[in-house]
């Protein structure tokens, strides 16, 4: 019935309104998940892994462009958990990171929601946990952010979409790796590699002669880069941690600890199979683990040797690294951080010079930033810093450059000025590739060389079509990596292996290095 004083197309009209809200709403995915300990043979030996839901690796997050996702997690370990959403960008929304340091544990026995928007994203990412070396015994997955139907991707559908999670892994559980770097030792090597949570031959993917398929393919390790490959196919990079990318043909890959890219692969072969491969870089052992790529008409098994790989080529790995960049014709969402899609006409504010180290404190293997390794408070600093609680951490315990100084503990933080735009250079004295990756939000590598930055280092800058992405690897002085990144007016945290480096907002704006000692990449 109309309301009286209403004709019936007003009535129309504001139902139609309302429809349009409703609509307008973004769409909302659930996810109900049970993490557990249960028993996994990765490599041939019985070990406990952690599983979600049953299942290793954990299941895969399908979402779209700003899809609200509602994960609600139930820890029945027996110790705190905690999950971290790889590449996802958290605008006004660190609580939900899942780091130590912002996030609070969930303790064992009880659960927590999280509650993320993958607002303007598309692209490949992965999860994974983030406390007590926890990621050495699973509980990782992947997760794929599609292009809302009427935002063209500049590539046509694929027939198929693949998550291939590569990663080293170790026979040992992960409360003994733990227990090493606790009792002053460094990780040994690892004993194998692992695609999507198989060893050797363990993992098979079926496709069509003559179509073309996308490959999601993530480093979910804890120190090894890898180089990925299949046997007598190229791969056409299309999209590196949510940006579209120049489209250039590879026929093998560098993978390094926390990077995700995404390759587009025809199936233009004779119908039979083929191996799909990982294997380390930069290692004097080089370990190599397959799957198969099976042809739906195959009618021959893989066979013959495995594809050889690059194994120590550093200039190799640098040039294409430099080869990766943004395609700037593509439609879609891309990273635009206070409308700076052209990052390099803005002006540096500030320089920050970070050095990582490692030595024993106290007994312990320890890593530090600057010469500060980093103690976590019983107070998430995020809480600290919203309710001025005095005592938990002390703004400037971390210096803008390398001090020289022994190695010291402290919950370091530093101070920065609300939107600042600031150059960071990394540099690497360690014997090992390091892998700094942002927390919620992303970055635009702009430089590498070999050697000592300088200020005329800028000259090599690439200032128009550099790759924004989450995470990206530093050789030890023979490269650097140099990034730019206007601070934005939410919380936003950078965290890698090493270390964890966070940006707290409040009247002005923190972020600190955290370093996770149990991540350490080293």
């Amino acid at each position: 019935m109309v309301r009286k004083g209403w004709s019936f197309w007003q009535g129309y009209v504001v139902l139609l309104a309302l429809a349009v809200v409703v609509k307008a709403e973004s769409p909302y995915r659930f996810f109900d998940w049970n993490v557990t300990y249960g028993d996994i043979f990765p490599l041939g030996v019985r070990q406990q892994g952690i599983l979600i839901n049953g299942q290793f690796p954990g299941p895969d997050i399908y979402s779209v462009t700003n899809d609200n996702l509602i994960i609600n997690v139930q820890n029945n370990l027996d110790e705190p958990f905690l999950l971290s959403w790889n590449g996802l960008q958290q605008r006004r929304n660190s609580y939900e990171d899942g780091v130590y340091g912002t996030t609070c544990p969930i303790p064992p026995g009880k659960n927590f929601t999280y509650i993320l928007q993958v607002k303007d994203q598309i692209g490949s990412f992965f999860y994974f946990p983030s406390l007590a070396f926890h990621k050495a015994a699973g509980g990782f997955g992947g997760i794929r952010v599609l292009s809302r139907p009427r935002i063209p991707v500049p590539f046509p559908d694929p027939a198929g979409d693949f998550t291939l999670l590569i990663g080293d892994w170790f026979k040992n559980d992960h409360r003994q790796l733990k227990a090493m770097l606790d009792g002053g030792h460094k990780l040994p090597f690892p004993d194998g590699i692992l695609i999507n949570g198989h060893g050797l031959n363990g993992a098979s993917f079926t496709v069509e002669q003559g179509k073309t398929y996308r490959f999601r393919i993530s480093n979910v390790g804890l120190q090894n880069s890898l180089n990925f490959r299949i046997q007598g196919h190229k791969m056409k990079l299309v999209e590196v941690e949510g940006t579209h990318t120049v489209q250039t043909i590879y026929e093998s890959l560098d993978v390094h600890v926390g990077q995700s890219y995404s390759v587009l692969v025809t199936m233009d072969q004779a119908a039979q199979d083929f191996y799909i491969v990982a294997s380390t870089r930069f290692t004097d052992n080089i370990l190599s683990t397959t799957a198969t790529l099976h042809y739906s008409n195959s009618n021959k098994a893989v066979s013959g040797p495995i594809p050889a790989g690059p194994t120590d080529q550093i200039d190799w790995s640098l040039n294409q690294a430099r080869s990766i960049r943004t395609n700037l014709t593509a439609s879609g969402p891309r990273p635009n951080p206070q409308g700076s899609y052209h990052y390099g006409l803005i002006n540096i504010t500030r320089t920050i010079k970070v050095v990582s180290s490692a030595a024993q404190v106290k007994g312990k293997q320890r890593y530090a930033v600057n010469s500060v390794s980093f103690v976590p408070t019983d107070t998430p600093l995020k809480l600290a810093d919203y309710f001025k609680i005095g005592g938990v951490f002390r703004v400037g315990s971390i210096p803008d450059n390398p001090t020289g100084q022994n190695m010291y503990l402290d919950t370091s933080v530093m101070g920065a000025d609300y939107r600042a735009f600031v150059e960071i250079v990394f540099e690497n004295h360690e014997n090992i590739v390091q892998t700094w990756h942002i927390d919620g939000y992303a970055f635009w590598v702009v430089g590498m060389n070999g050697g000592v930055w300088t200020p005329n280092s800028r000259e090599e800058y690439n200032l128009r079509d550099a790759v924004s992405r989450s995470t990206t690897q530093v050789r030890n002085l023979i490269d650097y990596y140099v990034f730019t990144q206007p601070f934005p007016s939410y919380f936003r945290k950078l965290k890698e292996w090493v270390f964890v480096c966070r940006y707290i907002l409040n009247h002005g704006l923190l972020f600190t290095w955290l370093l996770i000692m149990l991540e350490c990449g080293m």
